[in-house]
């Protein structure tokens, strides 16, 4: 047992071994004190005991009376917020055209979303943050400066925002 505790690696393969051999023999146990830790952590949000609060949505509609939150009725937001940007462009508009490498990929504009990329925007002049994401988590940022009645081609190319590849030495 002394020649056990003297090499600190064996040691630490023996409570893994001892540990999981445990839990595996009592999966109740296992769950219950999983269960503890998720809610004793500081992820669960709440301390434990305590229950979550319960939000019901009110019926969309008189003749809807369930308590689930029912879909959006309307246009889609990114809808709304490329006519509000276009709504304030004025007679001194300008035009955006944006395409993203590769195509298709989430246009936002000053934090809000406007659609997919190729879009063209007719904004009013102005500094804008453009922000393209694609599919894979890619992304592309530029900050774009439009003059009046003035018309720009932006293409971003998106970057990976995770590696492709790991290697461990």
């Amino acid at each position: 047992m002394t020649a056990l505790l003297k090499s600190p690696k064996r040691t630490a393969k023996c409570l893994c071994v001892f540990l999981v051999s445990f839990c595996l023999s009592r999966p109740t146990f296992a769950q219950s004190t999983t269960e503890a830790a998720g809610a004793a952590s500081s992820s669960a949000g709440m301390a434990a005991g305590t229950k979550a609060p319960v939000v019901l949505a009110g019926p969309s509609s008189p003749g809807n009376s369930s308590p689930y939150i029912t879909p959006q009725e309307g246009p889609p937001p990114e809808e709304t917020n490329r006519k509000t940007l276009e709504g304030r462009a004025g007679k001194d508009a300008a035009k955006l055209l944006l395409r993203s490498v590769p195509s298709g990929a989430r246009v936002y504009v000053n934090e809000l979303f406007v659609g997919q990329s190729p879009l063209l925007l007719i904004l009013p002049p102005g500094k804008y943050k453009v922000q393209m994401r694609g599919e894979r988590q890619e992304l592309g940022e530029r900050l774009v400066g439009l003059l009046a009645n003035d018309t720009q081609n932006l293409t971003i190319p998106l970057t990976p925002r995770y590696p492709a590849r790991i290697s461990v030495r």
